[in-house]
């Protein structure tokens, strides 16, 4: 009979930790799962990050053109040469 119970004891003791396994696998893939989607997000994010880089460096080589500053002058602030004629399309 002893042995009975100890052989008892014993396949509880190997199911519960079959099961505290399985129930820990679950939770840690679950975790990576998150840290795949965030490694995604984040490299997306960097990579976004480096072509807005990539557009403003060239926009500061350009900056001090005279072609950039007359562009700013005529589209941002409505600047014109003296000697032009400026149309108004009244229809927008």
């Amino acid at each position: 009979m002893n042995i009975s119970k100890i052989n008892k004891a014993m396949n509880l003791i190997v199911i519960l930790l079959v099961i505290y396994v399985i129930f820990t696998t679950i939770k840690q893939q679950t975790k990576i799962n998150s840290y795949e989607k965030d490694i995604a997000y984040y490299t997306s994010q960097k990579e976004s990050l480096i072509e807005k880089k990539a557009d403003l460096e060239a926009t500061q080589k350009n900056v001090n053109s005279e072609e950039y500053i007359e562009e700013v002058a005529r589209e941002k602030l409505d600047m014109y040469y003296p000697n032009e004629t400026v149309y108004i399309d009244i229809s927008k």
